[in-house]
């Protein structure tokens, strides 16, 4: 129990930093898709008596990542900090780890909680239909509040690593732990949402470069270079990078018109975006519906990578935890790249469709 206490602690530390699904970019893109899918309607109108001067649907997609501060965001404003300290398990709104090779996302069982990002985006979605008491709104969101956690949520739901996780053997194999006592960093491993597969890095630059039309990133002033980098970091932020760099779009706003103005985006693609069907019509329901598409996408995503042997590390606290090499197929960054630009897609159509079905 020590253990699993200390790998549970270093979770936590990783969330702060690399549990931010798609990353600025990527959280713009959706919300630049669904700003204009929803522009001249109701919703729009609704949306916009809730944002502050300055505020747009795209800008705001990136606040409850903010509110977590950590690297590449400022300290949380005013705002942020009162919410989060009414919402102390912030964090854990943003990501559900369901093993990637389940189907569907079922109430109870391995990796959902009562604070994952299905039961979270189901209480905002209620908060802006006007629904209230502390059953239907344990974290007690304001009507604001509700709409800076949907913009995120949607986007972060879309991305398959938020919802499909893996868990390994000590002799790096995927398995599926029965129940939560499985899961004791002894025997299964639980890999934090991707965070302790770890990709060599100069592999990865070169495969990059082999594959993707453009040129990486340059690293910020005064930043290190990794050596390794997350396989869950690359799923935030690399994918997004190579998604834009081959349709050869620098900015969210110049994804989003391209991928709207483009009359064959559901058809002769590579990884076409079929739209998901949201087969009710009250929408605290979708978010079981997203978060079982993104659990089908999450197999791609584990598809062609290989575990590979485990390292014990430790962290600043002298606390112990566990990371596995990964390595990823030759051509790995072209189809990833592609499910990311689906996945962008499909969360800017859902948000626009779940903001358009509160406010019709």
């Amino acid at each position: 129990m020590k253990k699993l206490a200390s790998v549970l602690a270093l979770s936590c530390a990783f969330a702060s930093v690399d549990a931010l699904a798609w990353g600025h970019e990527g959280h713009r893109v959706v919300g630049s898709i669904a700003e204009k899918l929803i522009k001249g309607s109701n919703a729009e109108k609704q949306v916009q008596a809730l944002l502050l001067p300055g505020e747009t649907l795209e800008l705001i997609t990136n606040w409850a990542d903010g509110a977590k501060g950590g690297v590449g965001y400022p300290a949380p404003t005013p705002e942020q900090a009162d919410y989060t300290a009414v919402n102390p398990k912030h964090e854990e709104y943003h990501y559900v780890n369901i093993p990637f090779q389940k189907a569907h996302y079922h109430d109870h069982e391995v990796g959902t909680s009562d604070h994952d990002i299905v039961k979270t985006l189901r209480q905002a979605i209620a908060v802006l239909q006007g629904k209230t008491g502390l059953d239907v709104n344990p974290h007690n969101f304001t009507k604001r509040q509700a709409l800076l956690i949907v913009a995120h949520m949607v986007g972060d739901i879309h991305q398959p690593l938020h919802v499909g996780a893996a868990f390994l053997s000590k002799d790096g194999k995927f398995v599926v732990p029965n129940s939560r006592a499985e899961v004791d960093a002894v025997n299964i491993y639980e890999s934090r949402g991707g965070n302790s597969l770890l990709l060599n890095e100069d592999k990865l630059s070169m495969l990059s470069k082999a594959l993707i039309p453009g040129e990486d990133k340059p690293l910020p002033e005064g930043a290190k270079k990794w050596t390794t980098r997350p396989f869950h970091s690359y799923w935030d932020s690399t994918v997004v990078n190579y998604a834009m760099r081959r349709i050869s779009t620098t900015t969210p706003d110049e994804f989003a018109q391209k991928v709207l103005g483009d009359p064959d985006k559901f058809r002769n693609c590579e990884i076409c975006p079929v739209l998901p069907v949201n087969t009710t019509t009250d929408p605290t329901y979708w978010p079981y519906e997203w978060a079982n598409d993104s659990l089908a996408v999450s197999k791609r995503a584990y598809d062609d990578v290989t575990p590979g042997q485990i390292t014990p590390q430790v962290n600043k606290k002298g606390e112990t935890y566990y990371t596995f090499s990964l390595e990823m197929g030759e051509k790995y960054p072209v189809p990833s790249s592609a499910i990311a630009k689906t996945q962008l897609i499909k969360g800017g159509y859902n948000l626009a469709a779940v903001l358009k079905a509160i406010w019709p």
